[in-house]
């Protein structure tokens, strides 16, 4: 979900959903997580989610209820953005740093 003041919100998937589709409860926020699968900036949505303490709606593939339960059991974390894009690097970084699967002659 696209917050204000971000500029990886215009790159989001649902930037162009309707907000009500994105607010749901129940079975009906699966379908909404849906949309974030594939998405570019599922990572620093759900940062932003994160860091601001957004309590409803489903941000970066996460329900608030997920969200609430990550807060718990991370509460020393100071920067969702800073960890989440240092994750990812190291990542997209190890899985190129594996070797290639030699050739069957």
């Amino acid at each position: 979900m696209a917050g204000r003041g971000t500029d990886w919100g215009e790159r989001g998937l649902c930037r162009t959903a309707d907000p009500d589709d994105l607010f749901v409860e129940g079975a009906a926020q699966h379908r909404a997580k849906a949309l974030c699968n594939g998405c570019t900036v599922r990572t620093e949505c759900l940062a932003y989610a994160l860091d601001q303490r957004i309590e409803h709606g489903v941000w970066g593939g996460m329900t608030e209820r997920e969200r609430r339960a990550l807060l718990r059991r991370r509460p020393m974390v100071s920067s969702w953005r800073r960890l989440l894009e240092t994750a990812r690097w190291e990542h997209e970084h190890t899985q190129g740093a594996v070797p290639a699967r030699p050739r069957a002659s």
